[in-house]
């Protein structure tokens, strides 16, 4: 899949100009909890959330006085950006900016990669430079709901269980030998010694995730004295 299979559109989005009001309006009118900033061009230029109006003046949620200690020894430049979070009304002085944005062509993984990187909660989706969706973590949750495997019309042999789950454990330097892996009737044995509680885990889960699995039974060892790679 890629980011426009999954994207929101169409897309709530505000002026720089608007009021920090007028976007608390259109965010909770919606529901949602940050959309893009546009300017007259068309162009993405910031993202404004709820975390961006947090602290207000208005709701009395400011940051609270410093100690003079404090206060001269900040940075100026962090004292004005401060404030402007705090009682500037337009969404400009307010939002985060830049924004990261992604190509609707672009891989889930990388998605995925920039959310958690940037510690975000959504991407302004581009086509060619513009705006035409966004995605969020709960887009990607969304996708891995529409994931869950299919009823088999037919249950595969075990010798194709094993083969699968050999080939999915292919490669890991965690994995164990493929010879550890009996199946019978669809119920998967694992042998062999695992060097980690993680690591056993992992093996179970690449076992459990294969289609026609009806169970996992474990037998391998994991002795305490070795140690994670």
């Amino acid at each position: 899949m890629q980011t426009s299979d999954i994207m929101t559109t169409p897309v709530v989005s505000i002026a720089p100009d608007s009021s920090v009001y007028d976007a608390a309006k259109l965010l909770t009118e919606h529901r949602i909890s940050g959309m893009p900033v546009i300017d007259d061009n068309g162009d993405v230029i910031g993202v404004v959330s709820e975390g961006d109006l947090l602290r207000r003046v208005e709701t009395g949620t400011e940051t609270q006085r410093r100690s003079w200690l404090a206060e001269f020894m900040a940075p100026t430049r962090e004292l004005a950006a401060e404030y402007l979070k705090e009682y500037s009304i337009q969404v400009r002085d307010v939002m985060s900016a830049p924004a990261f944005t992604v190509d609707h062509a672009a891989p889930l993984t990388e998605v995925a990669e920039l959310l958690g990187r940037k510690h975000i909660k959504r991407l302004p989706v581009l086509r060619d430079g513009k705006l035409v969706g966004i995605v969020s973590r709960s887009n990607l949750v969304r996708a891995l709901a529409s994931c869950a495997p299919e009823q088999l019309d037919a249950q595969p042999s075990d010798e194709q269980i094993r083969d699968a789950i050999a080939k999915d454990l292919d490669g890991h330097r965690w994995a164990m030998a493929s010879d550890g892996l009996i199946v019978t009737k669809g119920v998967v044995h694992c042998w062999g010694v695992a060097r980690s509680e993680k690591e056993r885990k992992a093996i179970l889960a690449a076992a459990a995730r294969v289609p026609g699995v009806k169970e996992v039974r474990d037998h391998m060892e994991c002795p305490g004295f070795f140690s994670s790679m």
